[in-house]
């Protein structure tokens, strides 16, 4: 797979107009995301139908990014399957981008994705330990759960709950957001 430094993809977007696309849920997009990227979640991402859309940019790189280049290394490999042999992953992501003080647009705050699942995680696993003290021991079972999901995430780098949380309602926002156009 092929990365990208972000002052290099900062570079390259002052110089010529490049494709990025933000790969991260439209909620995080619309709190800070790359000047000039376009949301396009990874949960919904259908790389062939995107491909067969890209019309005048056939032959250009398309550039991803996500929050760290977890999401965007997963969006690479969806693209290069789907036959796309010039993907780039931009290094870092838009955390690495805001550090580095590049161009950002920002908009309305919410709580990342990642600290959703660890909440809603914690809040489960403690509530099976009180349910299992206080009500019946088989409640135990519940953390139990929790923890060999959290296992599972880690290992094979997909959160069950993570995309479960990104289609709550209060983790939508309006097609407003996904051309790139955030109103806060």
């Amino acid at each position: 797979m092929q990365t990208i430094s972000v002052d290099r993809m900062a570079q390259l977007s002052n110089e010529s107009d490049v494709e990025l696309i933000d790969v991260r849920t439209p909620v995080e997009f619309r709190e800070v995301h790359a000047q000039g990227a376009k949301n396009v979640p990874l949960e919904s991402l259908d790389a062939a139908a995107f491909l067969r859309s890209r019309n005048g940019s056939a032959g250009q790189p398309l550039y991803v990014i996500c929050r760290s280049g977890n999401r965007a290394a997963q969006a690479c490999k969806k693209f290069a399957d789907a036959g796309l042999e010039d993907v780039v992953n931009v290094e870092g992501g838009t955390s690495a981008w805001d550090a580095a003080g590049l161009p950002v647009v920002r908009g309305k705050k919410a709580i990342s994705l990642e600290r959703q699942v660890r909440i809603v995680a914690g809040f489960l696993a403690l509530l099976g330990a009180v349910l299992g003290y206080f009500v019946h021991p088989a409640f135990i079972g519940l953390s139990g759960f929790i923890g060999a999901g959290l296992m599972f995430a880690g290992i094979t780098d997909t959160c069950g709950m993570g995309m479960v949380l990104a289609r709550m309602p209060w983790n939508q926002v309006g097609d407003s957001c996904s051309s790139g156009k955030c109103s806060a």
